[in-house]
Parts: structure tokens; sequence; C-alpha cells
């Protein structure tokens, strides 16, 4: 009788959807890193292979789940839309995100900040913005030559992927479509909607009341033909 050997057989590897770690540490940043999303999100919603998302672990590395990364917002050309546990880069054509976006918290060290640079700068990323709101200071890196280089004046400057302006002069970051129009807040946007809304309801009130005047102008005129008809005079002939 020969006995079977059992085989050993690797254990599957799983890809954690959650860091354990907040999405943000304060209103001030989570504010900002839903406004960079959402705004994004809006101005490639037509464009069903553009993924935007916010707080999502990347994994660039098949068979590697300590090395990943969540960056506060990233952009992913050529990949779709839609549901996502977490971004593993093998399963998306091995696209890696090209912009991603890190909106600082207090609590955030010189280490870590090196450690998220350098693996923004493995794993090539295009453009890496970081914002830090408690100082308003917007710093940037651009790819060239194979690594990310520092972009020197950065108020004023325009995202070559997305195409997007940032401004820093008001105290705040702003960042502007290339439409022109101003990424907002779900509270701005709300009120500009609500004051959209109302404003329409005003001409819809002026349009109505010019109508009933003009109705009341012509109902005096019919009337003035009437009676003059009546005393045998043509109206049409006057």
């Amino acid at each position: 009788m020969t006995a079977t050997i059992p085989t050993k057989t690797s254990a599957e590897i799983i890809y954690p959807d959650s860091d354990g770690k907040p999405m943000s540490d304060n209103t001030k940043q989570f504010e900002l890193i839903v406004t960079i999303q959402g705004g994004i999100d809006a101005l490639y919603k037509e464009d069903e292979n553009i993924f935007v998302a916010g707080d999502l672990l990347w994994y660039p590395v098949e068979g590697d789940n300590k090395t990943r990364q969540a960056p506060d917002t990233m952009v992913v050309f050529g990949r779709p839309k839609g549901y996502r546990g977490s971004y593993q880069q093998w399963l998306e054509d091995n696209i890696a995100p090209q912009v991603v976006f890190e909106i600082l918290s207090p609590g955030n060290r010189m280490g870590s900040l090196f450690k998220l640079f350098n693996f923004y700068q493995n794993y090539g990323v295009e453009e890496y913005y970081v914002y830090n709101p408690e100082d308003n200071e917007l710093m940037g890196w651009l790819r060239s030559d194979g690594k990310l280089n520092y972009i020197e004046l950065i108020d004023g400057w325009v995202s070559p992927r997305l195409q997007i302006r940032f401004q820093t002069a008001s105290g705040d970051l702003e960042i502007y479509r290339p439409d022109g129009k101003k990424f907002l807040s779900y509270v701005e946007l709300s009120r500009q909607q609500e004051s959209a809304q109302r404003q329409m309801e005003l001409t819809q009130q002026q349009m109505e009341q010019e109508r009933q005047e003009k109705e009341l102008v012509q109902q005096k005129a019919d009337r003035l033909s009437d009676k003059l008809r009546e005393m045998g005079i043509n109206p049409d002939e006057i």
C-alpha cells in the first residue's frame, strides 16, 4: 500500500480594503479631500475611462500586500469607472495612478511625507500634489526623466494631465476647471443651486407678469375695437 504525501499549497494572499487609518483628522482636511475628489470626478463625468477615487488603497505589486498607499485623491487615466474595494494594479492593465493629491493634517511628520514621496516616485506617479491647510502651502512634483521633480512656481500652476489651475493667493487652496469654474464644496454647490433656482423662479414670475400685462393691454384694445364697431366705425381704417 502506497502512502499519499499531501502537497503544500501556498496560502491565498489577502489585500485588505482598509488600512485602519482615518480618512482625515479634521473637518478642513476632510472638506478639501471631498472637494478635490468630487471636482475632478465631475470634470470627467462623461469619460468612462477615467477613474477617480478618494482614500482608496493602491497595491502596486502582485503578491505583496504590505506595499500600499491610500492617496487622499488619485486619478487614473485609461481605467473604467466603477466600484473597487482597492486598486490592485496588476488587475488594472498594470496602469498606475497618474495624479495623486495629499492633504496634510497637523499630525503629519517629515518621515511620513518622505515615505509617501518615495512610494509615488517608485511606482510611476506623474503628478504629485501636497497641500498644507495650516499654512496655506501647496507643493507639487512633476515626473520627467524618470523621476518626480519639484515644481518651483506652483501658484497659478496648470496640471498637464488634468488642465486644472491652482491658486493660493486668497489664503486658501482654490482649484479652477479648464472652463474657469471653481471647484466648490457641497455647501457652496448647494448655495449656488439655490441661488440659481431663486433666479429662475424670479425670471418666471417676471415673464408671467409681462404676459398678464400684455393680455390686459390686448383685452382693452379688443374692447375699444368692439365699441368703435358699435358706433359704426371700422377700427382698421383709423
